[in-house]
């Protein structure tokens, strides 16, 4: 009988250097998603330089690499609010070479770990990413609390705001999650 054993995980946080390798290999990761949900047309970066930058330059943002082995796997851009506890999962990516690895969970319970004061985790996604939303609900412990659509949008997406305007992530069928944490 194999043995289920969690990788051995660790983040360690990017420097201001690192973020534009770090965004490339975030939106590498997503636009395999993308072109098996929508096709090889040239949906331009996914997510876009600017949201990307947003969700680094946001008030409390915290971007790690997540490590496997001291090798880069991945990385996460967190926004933490130490007066509120309510922190939010921006951006989460495990490089594609190393999915089905179990490096993902093994991140999440990293970051949670990291921040056990947290009393509300909230994250979202798009509606065709099925295996992000398998993930946070069946394996991270996350509830779907709100979808967002055409009659119910999301009130903090002002796409003519963005410089792209990329209809594939806009503010149409998106999923919020929250993860309220037990504090035994």
């Amino acid at each position: 009988m194999k043995a289920n054993l969690e990788p051995n995980v660790t983040l360690e946080l990017a420097k201001k250097s690192d973020l534009p390798e770090f965004r490339k290999k975030l939106q590498e990761a997503f636009a395999i998603v993308v072109t098996e949900a929508f096709g090889d047309a040239d949906h331009g970066p996914i997510p876009s330089d600017h949201d990307v930058q947003q969700s680094f330059d946001a008030p409390g943002a915290v971007v790690y690499h997540i490590l496997q082995e001291d090798q880069k796997v991945g990385g996460a851009v967190l926004r933490i609010n130490s007066k509120t506890n309510h922190n939010y999962l921006d951006l989460f990516y495990v490089s594609p070479e190393h999915h089905s690895q179990g490096i993902g969970l093994s991140a999440w319970k990293a970051i949670e770990a990291k921040y056990p004061e947290t009393v509300r985790w909230e994250t979202g996604t798009p509606y065709f990413e099925k295996r992000n939303i398998h993930f946070y609900v069946n394996k991270c412990g996350f509830q779907i609390v709100e979808f967002y659509n055409k009659y119910h949008p999301e009130p903090h997406m002002h796409r003519n705001e963005c410089e792209d305007n990329n209809p594939l992530l806009g503010d149409e069928d998106f999923f919020r999650f929250e993860k309220v944490m037990n504090k035994d």
